[in-house]
């Protein structure tokens, strides 16, 4: 309760009057002080969003819904506005990759989702490649003998025909255990083993899927913009996207092998705990959580 009123009267009477006085002891508006203190990343571009969000003039709050190819104009515009000399070079640049960072993560959870709506289709050729490519990967030694069959049961799907397993992700649960197994294999392949423990095991490719959906909850949120903003100082790519869903998936098994649960019916108060862990990492401004090839 407290905290609300707090955050209504700070947001609409002392932030204004914060501001002003600021502007007066120093001589530069909110964007100069964001733009020339703080270090490139998340402390910079989350306060630059902020401030823009929270401006009452148009130009400024229109510039977080800036498009990619509008964003060099959108600088000189708010330059305008602010009255702030073209030829302020450090302003510019920095302004140009924080409004890059606003706008690549937007465009990010849009391709995400796009992807995410993508239901797999069986008769679809390149499909049904990725789906062979992440047996290959995974099962190098042991041939798939057929499209339908309980093998797929080896690799942590549910039933003969793991089609039925991507309902919730889409093509994105399948893109997803593709592009770990491809640029983690001999990681993949150990997580893989290590879910066939006796006491201790799970479903490899149904966790995966688990945690493509706790990845893109993630991104949706805006929770993943302080490790996005951390690690590209430009428009954040899909490739950062899975690069984020590996490392889950590296240290979700982790996590579940020190918890030691007493049986995998526990498995959603322990992916919840995980999920909360994650979630407490990513409130650093300084969090890059990836793996290193």
């Amino acid at each position: 309760m407290w905290v609300q009123v707090w955050g209504f009267l700070y947001s609409n009477y002392f932030r204004f009057w914060l501001k002003w006085i600021l502007r007066l002891l120093t001589g530069k508006c909110e964007l100069q002080r964001l733009l020339g203190g703080a270090e490139a990343g998340a402390r910079r571009t989350l306060s630059v969003e902020y401030s823009l969000e929270s401006s009452k003039n148009k130009v400024l709050r229109n510039a977080v819904h800036v498009e990619e190819a509008e964003v060099e104009k959108c600088v000189r515009d708010v330059m305008k506005e602010k009255k702030i000399e073209q030829k302020d070079t450090r302003f510019k640049t920095n302004l140009h990759i924080s409004l890059l960072q606003i706008s690549g993560y937007k465009k990010l959870y849009l391709n995400v989702e796009n992807l995410r709506k993508v239901p797999y289709d069986s008769e679809n050729e390149e499909h049904e490649e990725q789906l062979i490519e992440l047996w290959n990967l995974l099962m190098p030694h042991e041939n798939l003998k057929a499209r339908i069959s309980k093998q797929w049961c080896d690799i942590g799907f549910q039933g003969d025909d793991p089609k039925t397993d991507f309902r919730g992700m889409g093509l994105l649960g399948l893109v997803n255990l593709v592009y770990f197994s491809k640029h983690y294999t001999n990681e993949a392949r150990q997580i893989l083993s290590r879910s066939n423990h006796p006491k201790l095991g799970y479903s490899y490719a149904i966790v995966g899927i688990n945690l493509t959906e706790m990845a893109y909850s993630l991104l949706k949120s805006g929770a993943l913009k302080g490790h996005l903003y951390n690690v590209v100082s430009g428009l954040p790519q899909m490739e950062h996207f899975h690069q984020f869903y590996c490392y889950l998936v590296y240290e979700f098994d982790k996590f579940w092998f020190e918890e030691e649960p007493e049986s995998i019916m526990h498995f959603n108060q322990y992916r919840e705990k995980f999920h909360e862990k994650i979630k407490g990492l990513l409130l650093d401004y300084n969090v890059v959580l990836t793996l290193q090839d």
